[in-house]
């Protein structure tokens, strides 16, 4: 863990972090502007060091939690006949079929965060699946960087229906009573809105910090949406407001929430834009919603 600590460094150089994982910025230009912000004791390795993701001392329930049983599987997507391997995990000992909850990673691939927030989903009482879209080009690699640049390689489309296919496949597991929900993150949060609009049966949708959707697909919502925004994340909830005066005009169920002072990502407890504070109440939030539409 990096001795830097986070109120000592400038918005500037979180939003450069921004661009990057956002495919904006190649690494050499990050590198180039991060070394500005590298003054005093700080080195541009220490600052890289302290922006990228910490797997190993942030897992919250770990994967050999005995209170859950947790397994890779695959599932059939229609796009070339492939299989798609996923994260399933459920409570230990399921008497009654439970709600489902489709995990939907960001923009590279099905990393340890996802993971453990998938296993957080089913240890609070669902059958969550956690897809990686990744597994055509070999699955997540086991790095960020490299997770990135091969979701770059994927067609949208086909990803789509790779989650998609998800909801089918979870929606039929024995264990499910079938109504499920969705929970997505940055680029996950984008196709929890996706899948709001293009499956008719979906029983909840929350993204997180989520591309929204054309405004001209909104009438075909039909799942309520909880919707999660970051206030310094000016890029993505720039879009809010004509997504949620749409939402509005149509009629559809939504609650939306902006939290005042974080980053995109503010979910993520493996990076410096964790905030404990606002990740916690959105997650209950998340959890609250999906009870009630799960059941």
């Amino acid at each position: 863990m990096s001795s830097i600590n986070k109120n000592d460094i400038k918005q500037e150089v979180f939003d450069l972090y921004d661009d990057y994982a956002h495919d904006r910025l190649d690494r050499r230009s990050f590198v180039q502007k991060l070394s500005i912000y590298a003054v005093g004791g700080l080195t541009v390795p220490a600052l890289m060091s302290f922006l990228m993701p910490d797997y190993q001392g942030n897992v919250q329930v770990k994967p050999d939690d005995p209170g859950l049983k947790s397994e890779y599987i695959n599932y059939s997507s229609p796009k070339g006949g492939k299989t798609i391997k996923a994260l399933l995990s459920k409570p230990v000992d399921v008497k009654n079929k439970l709600g489902g909850i489709i995990v939907v990673h960001e923009n590279r691939g099905l990393n340890p965060y996802i993971e453990d927030v998938a296993r957080r989903a089913a240890l609070a009482g669902f059958v969550s699946l956690a897809p990686d879209a990744l597994t055509p080009l070999g699955g997540y690699p086991g790095n960020d960087d490299q997770g990135r640049e091969l979701q770059s390689k994927r067609d949208k489309g086909e990803m789509e229906e790779d989650f998609i296919a998800a909801y089918e496949y979870l929606k039929n597991h024995k264990d499910c009573n079938g109504k499920v929900g969705v929970v997505g993150f940055c680029f996950g949060g984008g196709i929890a809105n996706m899948m709001a609009v293009r499956i008719p049966g979906l029983a909840a949708s929350v993204p997180f910090y989520g591309a929204q959707p054309a405004l001209i697909d909104v009438p075909k919502i039909n799942a309520p949406l909880m919707l999660h925004y970051a206030s310094l994340d000016t890029r993505i909830t720039a879009g809010w407001p004509a997504y949620e005066a749409a939402l509005k005009a149509n009629g559809k169920k939504y609650e939306g929430f902006i939290y005042e002072g974080v980053n995109h990502g503010f979910h993520n407890d493996t990076t410096p834009r964790y905030d404990k504070a606002a990740a916690e109440l959105a997650w209950k939030r998340t959890i609250d919603f999906f009870a009630q539409k799960l059941a």
